[in-house]
């Protein structure tokens, strides 16, 4: 039998071809509006879906056919996990396929505060040659990585800083066992790891336990020399205070790759600072991880269809559809 694959934001051709090679028809969407995805969603079997369509109660339950969500990428803040389950729809993410992306993107930010390349280059293109004599750099070799969520990225960056760049890397997760084989120390004190790191990278889902999780009271605990990194979620920072501490000088500076609104306003304070490095939440797409991501979540999408149980599924559907 042909299903139907909802794709309201295209992917790569990858993903695309490994669907139609296997009989399945895609239904590509024309907008991101809910009104649109529930009217889009209601003839469709599967989904595969990136970070900006809101898979909601309102657009689960129009999806009447639906068997899975698969979601392209890791986070699933945009998918209403309880009402799939309850609905029988099975959610799945891509866990292996973009790890490495975002490990190496948040070295790129680390690199970028650390070598004042902003303010350098800047000040080089007006002339200023005299700039090499007039800012001093950080060298990371020896300094305090402090990870804030031990998932793949985290335990991926904790490898490439220490092996890398030979820095001592200290990690933070309630859900980590101190004594887990990790190649890093597992600290069960976050308030030491905000005191004693030089960077800090946050790699937490956005959840409602998460949500502003990290605000004046964690920034006033670091160092003024130290740097805080966020290519996790925006929610999870509460923003208006980290622009706050950037202004005050009471942290050296931030790498910003995700935000509370996206896409951010476009007057954003942090839009505003020296001290700061933005990028459009695209840490997770280099090419190879795109190929991947939509490879990996057109396999769910397969094996369910096929009336398999996927790989890397982040629930336990209630009941299970019939397939006709």
């Amino acid at each position: 039998m042909n299903y139907t694959v909802y794709i309201p934001q295209d992917i790569e051709e990858e993903g695309k071809n490994y669907l139609l090679e296997r009989g399945h028809k895609i239904k590509l969407g024309s907008g991101l509006a809910e009104e649109v995805l529930m009217e889009e969603i209601n003839d469709c079997d599967a989904v595969l879906t990136r970070s900006n369509a809101m898979i909601n109660r309102k657009v689960i339950q129009a999806g009447k056919k639906l068997k899975i969500i698969a979601k392209y990428g890791v986070g699933l803040d945009n998918i209403d996990i309880e009402e799939a389950t309850q609905q029988g729809i099975y959610v799945t993410n891509t866990p292996q396929a973009n790890a490495n992306a975002v490990a190496e993107h948040v070295l790129a930010l680390m690199f970028y505060l650390s070598k004042n390349l902003r303010l350098v280059d800047r000040e080089l293109r007006t002339g200023n040659f005299a700039i090499r004599n007039q800012l001093y750099s950080m060298d990371l070799g020896g300094k305090t990585l402090g990870i804030i969520g031990l998932g793949r990225i985290g335990r991926l960056l904790a490898d490439k800083a220490r092996q890398g760049l030979g820095m001592k890397v200290v990690g933070y997760d309630p859900y980590v066992d101190a004594t887990s084989n990790l190649s890093l120390e597992i600290v069960t004190d976050v308030e030491w790891l905000f005191k004693n790191a030089d960077v800090i990278s946050l790699h937490l889902p956005l959840t409602e336990t998460t949500k502003g999780i990290i605000g004046k009271r964690e920034f006033l605990w670091m160092k003024s020399s130290a740097y805080l990194i966020n290519a996790s979620r925006g929610g999870v920072v509460k923003e208006d205070d980290l622009i706050q501490v950037l202004r005050e000088g009471r942290i050296a500076g931030a790498g910003i790759d995700v935000f509370e609104m996206e896409p951010p306003d476009k007057r954003n304070p942090l839009f505003e600072l020296d001290n700061v490095i933005v990028t459009p939440h695209n840490a997770a797409l280099t090419k190879e991880a795109s190929i991947c991501m939509a490879m990996d979540a057109a396999v769910q999408i397969d094996q369910v269809l096929s009336g398999r149980k996927p790989d890397w599924s982040v629930n336990e559907p209630l009941i299970k559809k019939v397939f006709l």
